[in-house]
């Protein structure tokens, strides 16, 4: 079951969500206690990115002044706004309560669907054709397009996992005001596949995946792969693969020049506290918030595998409150 939490990060499907499409429309992230929440929508010269607009509940229905707002951005894989995997058995709402509570804090926020996910399923293309930058200028659109927006003062950018690496060339692209990541790793993509997936390798598997990796790592495709390792190197994800594996969060962190926070939980079995460590390294201005017995989705969970396994699909866990409280205090630090 370890497997089924490794995958969660780096298994990349972006061609076969259509199914998922109607389960994770806008339709079905709105309910009575998101009276607040609105669809907006990224037009892109390759189709239409689906979100939703969080407005703080304070300043409807007459809003008097302009408000702060954060984009998020989701991770890996089949993750919709709300932080939920088609992959798994139930949602866990994550992100979605991310947006609720900085809401309470006076925050608007947008999350949205990414590109070839859920309702955003129509804008993504075949899986060959799809590169990371294809995420990023995603991310930079929605920045641009709600600093544009009169109604708020300053945008922000959150990444979660995968998304962090997102967010923070998106942020230094788009010019945001500020960067939030939570849960993001400090090493390239490759070194983390290198990392996760040695314990489970020896012999001629743990030579086809260096191979594969060294390849990739050089822009060089690797051809066909071993049954066993399709589901990450297969053909048409390659070209993806390269895309990624040239960027190191830690170097790109580096380049940022406005304000940083950076957020790890200590029970995080996907990204690690040396990680966030190895990010505050780069970029000795961040600021560093450790929040312990918070898991990868964001809840308060132990080591036990079985309750962090669990807690992927529970939507009735709550946030960490630590990661409210420093995320929000935060924004309010630094935004307008």
């Amino acid at each position: 079951m370890r497997t089924l939490l490794f995958s969660l990060l780096f298994v990349l499907s972006t061609s076969s969500h259509a199914d998922d499409t109607a389960r994770n429309s806008p339709a079905s992230h709105v309910d009575s206690a998101t009276i607040a929440e609105q669809a907006t929508i990224l037009d892109t010269p390759t189709g239409k990115i689906i979100g939703s607009l969080q407005l703080p509940t304070a300043q409807l229905p007459t809003a008097a002044g302009r408000v702060p707002l954060a984009i998020i951005v989701a991770g890996s894989g089949p993750t919709d706004r709300n932080g939920n995997s088609s992959m798994l058995p139930g949602p866990n709402n994550s992100l979605k309560q991310l947006a609720r509570a900085l809401a309470d804090a006076g925050i608007a926020s947008v999350r949205y669907d990414k590109r070839g996910i859920a309702a955003s399923a129509a804008a993504g293309p075949v899986e060959s054709a799809l590169r990371f930058d294809n995420y990023v200028n995603d991310a930079s659109g929605w920045v641009q397009k709600m600093k544009q927006d009169e109604r708020f003062s300053s945008v922000a950018i959150i990444g979660h996992s995968e998304g962090s690496l997102i967010a923070m060339l998106a942020a230094r692209q788009a010019k945001a005001d500020a960067y939030v990541s939570i849960a993001g790793p400090a090493q390239g993509a490759a070194d983390v596949l290198r990392k996760q997936l040695r314990p489970k390798l020896n012999g001629a598997a743990a030579a086809e995946n260096e191979r594969v990796l060294l390849a990739l790592e050089h822009g060089i495709l690797a051809g066909d792969v071993p049954a066993g390792f399709a589901a990450l190197y297969r053909p048409s994800i390659q070209p993806y693969l390269i895309s990624w594996f040239r960027y190191v969060p830690a170097v790109e962190l580096a380049k940022l020049d406005i304000p940083v926070l950076i957020v790890q939980g200590s029970t995080d079995l996907q990204i690690t506290v040396a990680d966030a460590e190895a990010l505050k390294k780069a970029k000795p201005s961040a600021t560093l918030a450790i929040v312990p017995g918070m898991n990868h989705v964001l809840k308060l969970v132990d080591g036990d595998l079985q309750e962090q396994i669990g807690s992927y699909s529970n939507a009735a866990l709550p946030l960490a409150p630590e990661l409210v409280k420093s995320v929000t205090q935060f924004l309010k630090a630094n935004l307008k």
